[in-house]
């Protein structure tokens, strides 16, 4: 079990290069499923979670070669199986669930580890299947889905969910007739798979609103691709460069995926201008603090919410934060308290009064995103902080210590 140590208080300064999206990379290696030949996949990150849908592909019969160029043959898919080893680990592995079932006609995928079926909704992936005229039962914590042939219908999403958009989406594409998707997720991620599948030969029209038509077709064909820039990636940069008052160019990222959260920063004091294939990015002298609330795109996103609270720790006043968007995710908060953040919640609002310096101290990750805001707030703390079960973050950063420490941060990982 690794550990991030951290030697606080240097700003940062120099370039950085964002890697491809993982949650645009995700559906898109699932994509494969849908067609014969060989696709191929640019700009894919060295993630846990990459790996892990690969070895979940793999298991199923794909042939699967290379790392930032991924090519996956799917011409020979004989296992429909998702197992629960792989699942409890990713809960993105529900995302082959649609495209087994369009192309195979059958699929058993483990529900997420852990997870009643109510939260992070799993439902609103098996009512639009059911729609589409899949019989589905649960048995033994197994999603088991079959379908001779799916047909297009109107589908009405409860919430948008972006998982379920892209999974129904991707299923839609070789069922009989046109769907439609109302109340879809908006999110750049969504927008990427649809531009891949319509590499692939689907009939897609509307991604990036809230309604997404499908008409479907009889086969899909192998295609070549990129993935889109990873806008959290770019997000927690962005972000680190205001605590640190540092100055930061922030490489490959797209502008228009990150506004709610460049006009936020402004906000705080930041400049932020466009540079050519990126932004740059200068912390202002004193910060100011602001009040954030998590949105489906083109809201503020809910993955930069733990990231924004690390940094209006030390903002000068007080800020509301109100999560909207899922419920259990200020687990971050008490480690927070540790470095000597002021933080109270109340109900999904997190009240955070600003403190003039945070401390060095032993705190521990308990998700993906709050590592992230543990790792910014040790880059400002005053002394050594030390970061443990940080497996969270290889799920969704690569070579973050690498890059921070390029960026001239006083980070190490050690064996813990």
């Amino acid at each position: 079990m690794d550990k991030i140590v951290i030697q606080g208080g240097k700003p940062l300064k120099g370039d950085v290069q964002i890697s491809g999206a993982k949650n645009a990379a995700l559906p898109i290696l699932a994509a494969a499923l849908l067609t014969e030949g060989v696709n191929t996949f640019h700009n894919i990150p060295d993630l846990v979670d990459i790996k892990t849908i690969k070895k979940l592909l793999a298991g199923m019969g794909a042939q699967i070669e290379g790392e930032q160029t991924v090519k996956i043959g799917t011409e020979n898919i004989t296992n429909h199986t998702a197992p629960y080893e792989l699942v409890k680990t990713m809960r993105a592995s529900i995302l082959v669930l649609g495209p087994l079932v369009a192309r195979a006609g059958r699929a058993r995928v483990s529900l997420p580890g852990g997870c009643a079926i109510g939260a992070r909704p799993v439902n609103l992936h098996i009512k639009a299947l059911q729609a589409l005229g899949a019989e589905v039962e649960l048995n033994s914590g197994y999603i088991e889905a079959r379908a001779k042939k799916l047909k297009g219908t109107d589908i009405y999403f409860d919430i948008p969910t972006v998982t379920g958009t892209e999974n129904v989406m991707m299923a839609a594409t070789l069922a009989e007739g046109t769907t439609v998707l109302n109340n879809a997720a908006c999110e750049p991620e969504v927008v990427n798979l649809a531009e891949v599948l319509q590499g692939m030969g689907a009939k897609i029209s509307g991604a990036g609103t809230d309604v997404i038509t499908i008409e479907g077709v009889s086969s899909l064909h192998a295609t070549e691709a990129s993935i889109i820039p990873d806008r959290i990636e770019a997000g927690t940069f962005m972000i680190a460069a205001g605590m640190t008052q540092g100055e930061i160019n922030v490489k490959g990222c797209n502008p228009q995926h990150l506004e709610s959260l460049i006009n936020k920063l402004r906000e705080t004091g930041m400049k932020i201008t466009p540079i050519k294939n990126g932004l740059k990015v200068s912390g202002g002298k004193k910060i100011n603090s602001v009040d954030i609330k998590t949105l489906p795109y083109p809201g503020f996103p809910t993955d930069l919410q733990a990231q924004m609270m690390a940094y209006m720790t030390i903002a000068g006043g007080l800020s509301v934060i109100t999560e909207t968007v899922f419920e259990n995710r200020f687990m971050h908060v008490s480690e927070l308290l540790r470095m000597g953040a002021d933080i109270v919640i109340q109900g999904n609002n997190a009240i955070v009064r600003g403190v003039p310096k945070l401390r060095g101290a032993p705190v521990m990750a308990t998700d993906l995103r709050a590592s992230a805001s543990l790792i910014l707030a040790a880059l400002v703390a005053e002394g050594t902080s030390e970061i443990s079960r940080i497996y969270h973050i290889d799920r969704g950063y690569e070579s973050i210590e690498k890059k921070f420490s390029a960026l001239g941060a006083d980070i190490q990982r050690v064996k813990a």
